[in-house]
């Protein structure tokens, strides 16, 4: 007898732990489950910056490229072009459901051409792929029906509590 409830517990106990694992499981399953639907509603509310943020940001760098260059604070001028690079792939990242970033290819030509001008520390070259700069900005904004956004050639610095010349 005493051999009939040892072979019982002997089958009945690794059935009974099975199905213990298998409902702790499933309740892991569960609680995992949970845990990820609210990590993806709250990811879903997280604020993300919009297009015409990140538009404003290189707007900035792109004053800041023309006075840094005017000034022959070269260091400065290349460190404003990695910025806007930096953005551009930030738009590529987080701006994928607007349509205006098929267009953003436009810029690549005129950023690598001011670099080189930076690079060469050269102030005609500068201001001639400058201008290449502002020209390509208009053309996408033209290309994505933002024609009425029309960038120039900075009048004033958009930061007065910034130094653009080189200090000895």
């Amino acid at each position: 007898m005493k051999n009939k409830h040892s072979l019982l517990l002997a089958i009945a106990l690794p059935m009974i732990w099975l199905q213990a694992c298998s409902s702790s499981s499933d309740n892991q399953k569960v609680a995992l489950q949970r845990q990820v639907d609210s990590l993806k509603q709250q990811l879903a509310q997280t604020y993300r910056p919009g297009l015409g943020e990140f538009m404003m940001g290189i707007q900035v760098h792109h004053a800041k490229i023309w006075f840094a260059g005017k000034n022959q604070n070269w260091d400065l001028a290349n460190f404003e072009v990695g910025e806007i690079k930096e953005t551009l792939e930030d738009v590529k990242k987080y701006c994928t459901d607007r349509p205006e970033i098929i267009s953003l290819p436009i810029i690549y030509p005129a950023l690598d051409s001011i670099s080189n001008a930076i690079k060469a520390k050269s102030l005609k070259r500068f201001e001639a792929n400058f201008v290449f700069l502002t020209n390509s900005c208009n053309s996408c904004h033209q290309s994505t029906h933002h024609q009425f956004n029309v960038i120039k050639t900075p009048d004033t610095p958009p930061a007065t509590n910034q130094e653009y010349s080189v200090k000895p």
